[in-house]
């Protein structure tokens, strides 16, 4: 397997540059290529392969829901770190879902993107409600998620913060963010799938980038990285969580605390 470093990326060891240093890490082979995973879960473990120093290295896991969740739970476990969620979700118009202009945090942060929101010729009425139905989601995942557990303190941890691919990376920018101010000084993002704009970004304000399979062109999807490709329910993805976070050891459960 060729793994292919651009720049200087953050590791535990301290082997291959320092925190400071933006960057990204892909496998080369994958470079421009579709349907290189078989799912979710796949994904997540080529991206544990790419991130094979932070085994067991007390480093946090944060999923984004519900897509990144699958993802960030087969990372979890093949490197035995703790798993735990960053709810952030797009803003999208009523009329496609899968067509994002902004994003909406957890702690109340909203960011728009302007100028997607005037291509989409969206009038301000219709941001009101765009931005209120994603406030909502975000809400009721939080209640699904986290049942009110107290947030982790991030200043403690390396932060892996993984979502199952990058378009515009505008959530992802968001949750960076979002994070940046919960405290937390080394962030790491790991997907699976990636636009070359996007990785490049988010390159720019995280401490590394880890992106399986980057791809350019002006045409884009996410969901053309995998050969099985679906909506992750919020139950599912729930369980999903549930289920890695019982086979954390206790020696993770107690760093997390």
């Amino acid at each position: 397997m060729n793994w292919f470093h651009r720049a200087s990326v953050f590791h535990p060891t301290g082997k291959a540059g320092t925190g400071s240093v933006a960057g990204w890490t892909e496998n080369e082979e994958l470079r421009g290529r579709v349907h290189v995973f078989r799912d979710r879960a796949e994904a997540g473990k080529s991206l544990a392969r790419l991130l094979r120093d932070f085994h067991d290295s007390g480093a946090l896991v944060l999923a984004i829901p519900s897509g990144g969740v699958p993802v960030a739970a087969a990372i979890a476990e093949e490197l035995d770190l703790p798993l735990d969620v960053a709810i952030v979700s797009k803003v999208t118009p009523s009329w496609n879902t899968e067509v994002g202009y902004g994003a909406v945090a957890f702690d109340g942060t909203v960011r728009i993107d302007e100028g997607r929101s005037r291509s989409l010729e969206i009038t301000g009425a219709e941001r009101q409600e765009d931005v209120a139905r994603a406030v909502h989601k975000v809400g009721r995942r939080a209640m699904l998620f986290r049942h009110g557990r107290p947030f982790p303190d991030l200043s403690k941890h390396t932060v892996i913060l993984v979502d199952d691919g990058l378009a515009s990376g505008l959530t992802m920018e968001v949750a960076v963010e979002v994070l940046r101010k919960r405290g937390a000084k080394t962030i790491l993002v790991a997907v699976p799938t990636g636009h070359l704009h996007a990785v490049e970004k988010l390159a720019g304000i995280a401490e590394g980038v880890y992106c399986a399979n980057v791809r350019g062109g002006p045409q884009f999807a996410v969901a053309e990285a995998y050969e099985h490709w679906s909506d992750v329910a919020e139950v599912e993805a729930a369980e999903i969580l549930s289920k890695t976070q019982a086979l954390v050891p206790a020696k993770q459960r107690r760093k997390i605390a």
